[in-house]
């Protein structure tokens, strides 16, 4: 059973900041590539920014310049810094994570979510 536990989100004002962390726990082997996506009402998931294993990184147009993923890996943990926070970046923030188990191999999960809120 893998876990991923999302927190730091939170209500904040236009041009605040938050930081979000996602900590992975279970019976794993390894964790490859790791994320977050996001989900605002009425609209599909979306990507905002990954993380590989070696540190590459790719983000999603709308949050270049503002958000910055990393990750430690000794703690299986992956950190989204979000500054200049707009109110179109309200959202519920997922993270996902690639996550190799015995028995079972890759899979993808995710985490529960947790609400950003961006207020003007």
């Amino acid at each position: 059973q893998v876990q991923l536990v999302e927190s730091g989100g939170g209500l904040v004002q236009s041009g605040g900041s938050l930081r979000l962390s996602c900590a992975a726990s279970g019976s794993f082997f390894s964790i490859s590539a790791m994320g977050w996506y996001r989900q605002a009402p009425g609209k599909q998931r979306e990507l905002v920014a990954r993380i590989t294993s070696g540190g590459d990184t790719n983000y999603a147009d709308f949050v270049k310049g503002r958000f910055t993923i990393s990750r430690v890996n000794a703690k299986n943990t992956v950190y989204l810094q979000m500054i200049s926070l707009k109110p179109e970046d309200t959202a519920i923030y997922y993270c996902n994570a690639d996550v190799w188990a015995v028995a079972i191999g890759w899979s993808d999960y995710w985490g529960q979510g947790t609400q950003v809120t961006v207020s003007s």
